[in-house]
């Protein structure tokens, strides 16, 4: 039986062929049925002839309609369909025929027309039969004669998206994953079967399944479930100790068809507790089109993004300015294979710099400007103040000046979260830079109202999957057999996903007038010991059994729970509900300018204390939190 495993497609003059012989022998089969198995009638009404005759007409038809090109172990509807307009011209081929040859000729009918029918039926059952029994015999000698080890596992969803994952599944020779049920939360389908395997509603049923067939595996396969719904099943499975996997959505697909390899794992991403933001402003497009745009920190995870999303809006330029060499290499070689439609520039460099900023600006006049350079890391901040300073505030002063000279359009700031009432001197850096953009926007619309660059700031909590966040930290961990550390049991924080940060920008940046600070209504925070016992129980390892969790203690500058807002501000409706803007009155631009300028003597000269001080000046509400900083509060 292995060469029928080694066997890969038929030739096409096999199966015309086999359609022949099923042609022939359903005409025979005909002449026998309408003659009650009499010979002497069929021989008298030229059985052999006539069922010849009916293959030759259904080869004729063939040619026309194509019905043989299709894979036999991949018969699916359109084949049906190729097969049943086969029949059916051959069956009005015939009726045309035997009318002429009664009335014109005077001619006894090619077939009687009761054989007629008889043999198309047949023929039409046998041609689909034989193609789906091929097909199951492939599936077997595929799947059957190797020895696995198979999981039985369940199928959330009784719709289009769970039938098509069920034949993937059965497609893949490599898969262990052995259907034993449907489970679907539509009522109507309760009791009904899908290729023989049952619909049970909701997650009813789910517990017994385990216990009766030993499911260990689930498949959720329901398109635009809610986050909450897909957080209940997940929870459940995770309960029995079921693991999940998700039928990614269609635009996924390779080629439009699903593959087993395609199902993946439940991502701690698609467990939001929240809808996913969505935003597709038409706007965007007609403000970014035609246009030089520059990305600052576009080697980043949150620049990089950007970038990409940038490169559907066919900018006349995408200029990529980094200072990390090899992530801007890897970035530039993305672009080249998968977005080579976008014209970009790589240009390598400091927003510090002076000298190349300003080349920058000369050289390629960009009309909009998204900030996303910045040090971001909390701890590593804390032990370099002055690396912070330098970046995150002058590099950001020294950016928007330049912008201004150049006439640039639109300067869209990406800001954190942490810059609401700071306690580290990453976030009160970031507050300081959100405050001179601002209090700059504020000046020049006063002195310049007929044209000036508009400053646009842009805030947002953590970001899953970005450089230096919890989840990539937390897989590594559990990848390396534990612990997982967590700061501490009660923190928690805000999540959006890079796509939906990377909206936010998109988005403010067309939407602002100049002055604004963009939030986005990011739902109820996320506890990190949930995500982190949630991610291991995902992974199928057991808490504290395989992979611990322990807590390390706040570190340096660290917050229990981060805010959008401090007691100060408040929020305005866009026409987003989920987009808000915070009212935060402006700084004066000729002190903050100057309390800023005062950080360009400082730098290289003074102590870090003396650094925090004079930050702590200018964001008066910074309060330092398990930092060696907290000295400097207590001497105010």
């Amino acid at each position: 039986m292995n060469f029928l495993t080694r066997l890969k497609i038929l030739p096409r003059w096999i199966i015309a062929s086999l359609d022949s012989l099923i042609l022939f022998y359903c005409a025979l089969f005909a002449y026998l049925v309408r003659f009650n198995f009499e010979l002497a009638l069929i021989e008298q009404n030229d059985a052999l002839a006539g069922s010849f005759t009916f293959m030759i007409g259904g080869l004729l038809v063939m040619q026309n309609t194509r019905s043989y090109e299709g894979i036999v172990r991949h018969t699916g509807f359109r084949d049906g369909s190729n097969i049943f307009k086969t029949v059916v011209i051959n069956f009005v081929l015939f009726l045309f025929l035997n009318f002429f040859r009664g009335n014109f000729l005077n001619d006894r009918f090619l077939l009687p027309t009761s054989v007629l029918i008889i043999a198309s039926l047949s023929s039409l059952f046998m041609l689909i039969f034989y193609r789906l029994l091929v097909k199951e015999l492939f599936v077997y000698l595929k799947n059957g004669f190797l020895v696995k080890n198979l999981k039985n596992g369940v199928i959330f969803g009784a719709g289009e998206a769970g039938i098509i994952a069920q034949e993937a599944i059965k497609r893949d020779g490599q898969s262990i994953f052995n259907t034993i049920a449907f489970l679907d939360d539509d009522p109507k389908k309760e009791g009904k079967n899908i290729a023989g395997k049952r619909i049970y509603k909701g997650l009813g049923d789910l517990e017994s399944l385990v216990s009766e067939f030993g499911v260990t595996e689930l498949i959720i396969a329901v398109r635009d479930l809610s986050v909450q719904r897909k957080n209940e099943i997940i929870d459940e499975c995770l309960r029995l100790n079921v693991s999940v996997c998700i039928v990614p959505p269609v635009d996924q697909w390779i080629n439009g068809g699903l593959t087993a390899g395609a199902i993946r794992e439940v991502k701690i991403e698609d467990l939001l507790s929240r809808e996913p933001i969505l935003l597709d402003n038409p706007r965007i497009h007609q403000d970014l089109q035609g246009k030089v745009i520059l990305v600052t920190g576009a080697a980043g995870s949150i620049g990089s993004e950007i970038c990409r999303q940038i490169s559907h809006y066919e900018p006349k330029l995408l200029i990529l300015f980094d200072i990390a060499e090899s992530a801007l290499y890897d970035v530039q070689q993305e672009f080249k294979e998968n977005h080579s439609h976008c014209p970009i520039k790589i240009v390598l460099g400091d927003v510090r710099n002076k000298k190349k900023v300003k080349e920058v600006f000369k050289s390629y006049k960009p009309q909009v400007v998204f900030h996303a350079a910045a040090y971001k890391h909390v701890p590593m901040m804390e032990n370099y103040p002055e690396e912070a300073v330098h970046s995150n505030i002058l590099g950001t002063k020294l950016l928007a000046d330049i912008a201004v000279l150049a006439q640039v359009e639109k300067f869209v700031f990406v800001s954190t979260d942490k810059a609401v009432n700071p306690t580290n001197v990453m976030g009160a850096s970031k507050r300081a830079a959100e405050m001179y953009v601002q209090a700059l926007n504020e000046y020049l619309e006063r002195n310049h109202k007929k044209y000036h660059t508009k400053f646009i700031t842009t805030r947002f909590g953590n970001v899953l999957g970005s450089n230096g966040s919890v989840i990539p930290l937390f897989k590594k961990q559990i990848m390396n057999g534990g612990p997982i550390t967590v700061t501490h049991p009660d923190i928690t924080r805000y999540f959006m996903t890079i796509p939906e940060a990377c909206q936010l920008v998109l988005e403010a940046g067309i939407m602002g007038e100049g002055g604004e600070i963009y939030i986005f209504d990011m739902g109820e925070p996320v506890k990190i010991l949930d995500l982190a016992k949630k991610m291991i129980k995902l992974s199928g390892k057991k808490i504290d059994e395989e992979i611990k969790v322990v807590f390390s203690g706040l570190r340096e500058g660290e917050k229990l729970f981060e805010e959008l807002l401090n007691d100060f501000e408040t929020v305005k409706i866009t026409h987003h509900p989920k987009i808000k803007i915070a009212q935060v009155p402006p700084s004066s631009y000729h002190k903050i300018d100057g309390q800023v300028e005062l950080f360009m003597d400082m730098i290289g000269k003074n102590s870090d204390d003396q650094l925090v001080s004079h930050l702590k000046s200018i964001v008066p509400e910074f309060i330092s939190n398990s930092s060696r900083f907290e000295v400097l509060d207590r001497m105010n």
